[in-house]
């Protein structure tokens, strides 16, 4: 298959990715950002992303197939995979919602004949996007992604379908609601249900990320906006030493860990 570009804006440049984070891992990565729409896929030291559709009858075996080929001209030794459902353990144990069957248990390691690391596609973009502290993430794509970080420890979340007023969470800002009731409507829901997981998880800031974001008219109270970009910069950080904090993370979440403690009258730690 004919290898393309990502789109045409910048945040697909691989360069941009490739900042000190990345190079703090001595290995040569291959990233791999499944979607319901598209699979994405960069490597260490390339300078553009590539893409293909993914969709409902996409495979686990059919992915990897299409990923070796269209990575055919690169060198990685080792492969990171987001993956837009539950995974325990670095194991998928869930069926995706958008995407085919077959997925549960599968070897990606075995498959791509070189070691592999899966997680949450969410927890992999909140990952790229962390700077320190307790940050809540959430993505707007076809459903509703969530993670959180807190102390560089990260926990993968399931929020999306937790119950909302007669559905759930994900029913209302998911990308089917925004298409059925228009972007007025959907950008209500989702300020809502942003501050009531807000009230409720108390991070101290919050990024909205996936490719709906840009749909928002206004970013709610203590937001920032994430980018796609940011799964390709997890993924390389998922190889960062083999620790999925580097020093720099480390130093920025120490500095948060000083204020908090200054702002509840606790002694700072040296």
């Amino acid at each position: 298959m004919k290898s393309r570009g990502v789109g045409k804006g910048r945040e697909t440049r691989g360069e941009q990715v490739q900042d000190d984070l990345v190079r703090g891992s001595k290995k040569r990565v291959l990233v791999v950002d499944v979607g319901g729409n598209s699979v994405k896929i960069l490597a260490t030291g390339e300078p553009v992303a590539r893409s293909f559709k993914s969709g409902p009858t996409l495979s686990p075996r059919q992915m990897v197939s299409r990923v070796k080929k269209l990575a055919r001209d690169w060198t990685y030794e080792v492969v990171s995979i987001g993956y837009p459902g539950r995974v325990l353990a670095g194991r998928v144990v869930a069926e995706p919602r958008n995407l085919g069957r077959g997925w549960i248990g599968f070897d990606f390691a075995r498959s791509f004949g070189c070691p592999a690391k899966v997680v949450n596609d969410a927890a992999m973009q909140a990952l790229g996007s962390y700077k320190g502290g307790k940050m809540l993430f959430l993505g707007l794509g076809t459903g509703l992604g969530s993670a959180m970080i807190v102390e560089g420890i990260i926990a993968p979340m399931e929020l999306s379908q937790l119950p909302y007023k007669k559905k759930t969470y994900e029913y209302y800002v998911g990308r089917a609601r925004l298409e059925r009731v228009g972007k007025k409507k959907w950008n209500r829901h989702v300020a809502d249900v942003v501050r009531r997981l807000i009230a409720a998880l108390q991070p101290d800031e919050t990024v909205i990320g996936g490719g709906n974001v840009t749909k928002l008219e206004a970013l709610p109270p203590r937001c920032r906006q994430g980018a796609n970009v940011n799964a390709f910069r997890g993924g390389f950080r998922l190889w960062s030493d083999d620790d999925v904090v580097s020093p720099k993370v480390r130093r920025a979440r120490t500095r948060s860990k000083v204020r908090r403690e200054r702002a509840e009258g606790m002694p700072a730690e040296h």
